[in-house]
Parts: C-alpha cells; sequence; structure tokens
C-alpha cells in the first residue's frame, strides 16, 4: 500500500485549515425540516363560548398560515366555579374537556387535522394540548 500523501493533497489541506469557510453541518439542516412551526394560545380567563370560538378562528387562521403545530392552553380546570352550579357537567364546562370535544365535533375543524393529543409537560402537560394540522394542498 502507497501511504504517501500527494503534494495536491498537502496543499488542499493546507488551504482548508487555514480558510475562514464554515462547513454546513447537515445534521442542523435535518433538524430544522423536521422543526414545525408552532404557534400557541392561553385559554385561561375565557368562558366555554369564547374558548370556542377563539379557537375556531385559531384553528383556520393557522392552516391558512402554513403553522403545522398548535399549542393550545387550557389550564386545568382546578380554579372552575362549576361545582357550585347543580345544572352544568363537571366536566364538559371546563375547557380541558370540553374545547377538544368542541373541535373534534366541528368537521371543518377535523378536514384540517391530523392528531390532537395532549401536551407534554414543558408545554402544559395536561392542562394543554397539542393540534397538529396538515399542510395546504
Amino acid at each position: 500500500m502507497n501511504y504517501k500523501i500527494s503534494d495536491k493533497d498537502i496543499r488542499d489541506w493546507n488551504t482548508f485549515i487555514k480558510s475562514e469557510d464554515k462547513i454546513p453541518n447537515k445534521d442542523l439542516e435535518k433538524k430544522k425540516i423536521n422543526t414545525l412551526e408552532t404557534k400557541s394560545i392561553d385559554l385561561h380567563g375565557f368562558s366555554l363560548e369564547e374558548a370556542n370560538e377563539f379557537v375556531e378562528t385559531f384553528i383556520n387562521k393557522s392552516f391558512k398560515d402554513g403553522v403545522r403545530k398548535l399549542i393550545i392552553v387550557t389550564g386545568k380546570g382546578l380554579h372552575s366555579k362549576n361545582e357550585a352550579d347543580p345544572f352544568v357537567s363537571k366536566d364538559l364546562s371546563i375547557l380541558k374537556y370540553s374545547v377538544p370535544e368542541f373541535i373534534k365535533n366541528n368537521e371543518t375543524l377535523m378536514k384540517k387535522i391530523i392528531e390532537i393529543k395532549e401536551a407534554e409537560a414543558k408545554d402544559g402537560g395536561s392542562g394543554s394540548f397539542y393540534v397538529y394540522l396538515k399542510k395546504i394542498k
């Protein structure tokens, strides 16, 4: 085997070492491709009707803008005053349960959605959820 390095290779190496140019990191480029544009909203303080109306507008606008991941913060319902009203459902008047149900029962919105799932702890955990939107065709 010939272990001799050619003069051209030595010159190329020296040129490379002295160069100020950065080598592109292909791993970072791949990571950027997999990162989805994300928007989030916080529904604390909204009534049920206000929250549903706001969420519908938010999803439609985000879909139109090409956003692919939404974080919707509802809270856990720990401070809800619905316990005092015997005529109100204990769960469905809490945004944590009612907003995802509203979305799932809205056929127009569901045509734009790939998946709805509970958020990770860093994004609010059980007090929020993700909505993954389809690409615009």
